[in-house]
C-alpha cells in the first residue's frame, strides 16, 4: 500500500507541475502562433478566435498534465527501484563480513 501511495503522490505532483508549466508557457506560444506577420491588419470573427485560443490553451494544459504525470510515473519507478535495491534481505551488512 505504501508503494501505491508513493506512485500516486509522484503522479499527482507531476500532473500539477506539468499543468503549471503549461499554464505559464502556453499563452506566449499561443500569442506568437496567432499573431499576423508584419503586423498587417486583418478582419476576423472574434468569437471564433476566442474559442480557438481557449481550446489551444486547454489542449496545452492537458498535454502538460499528461507529460507531467508520465514524468512523475517514471520518477516513482526510479525511486521504488532504488529503495528495493537497498533492501536486499539475503545479503549480510558490509560490517558483518568474516575475516578468514
Amino acid at each position: 500500500m505504501a508503494l501505491f501511495k508513493t506512485f500516486l503522490i509522484f503522479i499527482l505532483a507531476g500532473t500539477l507541475l506539468g499543468t503549471l508549466v503549461a499554464s505559464l508557457t502556453a499563452p506566449s506560444y499561443i500569442e506568437w502562433n496567432n499573431s499576423t506577420p508584419l503586423a498587417a491588419q486583418t478582419m476576423c470573427n472574434l468569437p471564433e478566435v476566442v474559442r480557438s485560443v481557449t481550446a489551444s490553451l486547454m489542449h496545452s494544459q492537458l498535454m502538460g498534465a499528461a507529460i507531467g504525470s508520465g514524468v512523475g510515473l517514471v520518477a516513482a519507478i526510479v525511486v521504488a527501484l532504488r529503495g528495493r535495491s537497498k533492501q536486499r534481505p539475503g545479503s549480510p551488512p558490509p560490517s558483518a563480513t568474516v575475516a578468514g
